[in-house]
């Protein structure tokens, strides 16, 4: 299923950049936008942890450098029956987590400085098991190329305002409202169904679903007090984070990219492990 959700998705974002060709150069636009989707999809399938990676600044350190979380990340992986993966952290305040790579022996598990003081130990090791099941299902492919193609729509559709052209006009700007915006639709949909699977295998791992309950309702708290700024790479990347990064509220939720919280925490605490 997954190698059919990504083909999916790379066939309706590899359309959309075609539109944004199209929108600025006509037919001699689509065919370079053609070639750049080509390279794009190709990049995006090997490269794409690399580039979320950078996108979120995270910073790859060794065990010497964290012999505390390596050593739960070596603990989590060896319970899940998984290759060690590599371990990065982001230097902010915002205590958040992701997983990337296309593969279990390709992983990286990233966390941010904020989540290392907000979190006990045992809800930390629950999110490291929650990332280390989108390694295991390997959704973390998925979503890396997604959050890949998605920031560069978005990035290059406001191309269309300088190269539109006056009689294209409204129609450029039409595309580099809904191109992305498109884009982000697509990522809340695959988002919200790997998260709740990712909770469930996650939580088995560990052995304990109640540490991840936990560490989620803390997790929000402290996005509320201290939110990521958006900018437009950490706005590409949010889909891959174990809760949504950003704050607001009202209409926004309306198309977030993870499930409602309340609902999580409630699957968790029902389960009987």
């Amino acid at each position: 299923m997954n190698g059919i959700k990504t083909g999916f998705l790379l066939a309706v974002l590899t359309a959309l950049l075609l539109l944004i060709g199209y929108m600025i150069g006509g037919t001699g636009g689509l065919v370079v936008f053609l070639i750049i989707a080509a390279v794009m999809n190709f990049s995006a399938f090997w490269w794409s942890d690399k580039f979320a990676l950078r996108m979120a600044g995270a910073q790859e350190v060794t065990a010497e450098e964290a012999p505390k979380l390596h050593d739960m990340v070596y603990e989590v992986a060896y319970r899940a029956g998984m290759p060690m993966p590599k371990v990065y952290i982001i230097e902010n305040p915002t205590p958040n987590a992701f997983a990337t790579g296309r593969s279990p022996e390709k992983g990286v598990v990233a966390v941010t400085t904020g989540i290392m003081q907000l979190l006990e130990e045992r809800e930390l090791r629950a999110v490291i098991g929650h990332e280390m099941a989108h390694v295991k299902n390997r959704d973390t492919l998925t979503s890396s190329i997604v959050a890949t193609i998605a920031g560069a729509i978005s990035m290059i559709s406001f191309m269309l305002i300088f190269f539109g052209g006056q009689r294209n006009a409204l129609a450029s700007i039409a595309i580099m409202i809904l191109a992305p915006l498109a884009a982000s639709i697509i990522q809340f949909a695959i988002s919200r169904t790997r998260e709740f699977a990712a909770d469930e295998a996650g939580a088995r791992i560990v052995g304990d679903p109640h540490a991840l309950a936990s560490a989620l309702a803390k997790l929000h708290q402290g996005v509320a007090h201290s939110p990521m700024k958006e900018t437009p790479q950490q706005e590409a990347v949010a889909a891959l984070y174990i809760v949504h990064p950003f704050s607001g509220g009202g209409i926004s939720k309306l198309f977030s990219t993870h499930p409602p919280l309340e609902e999580r925490i409630e699957r968790l605490q029902r389960m009987g492990l």
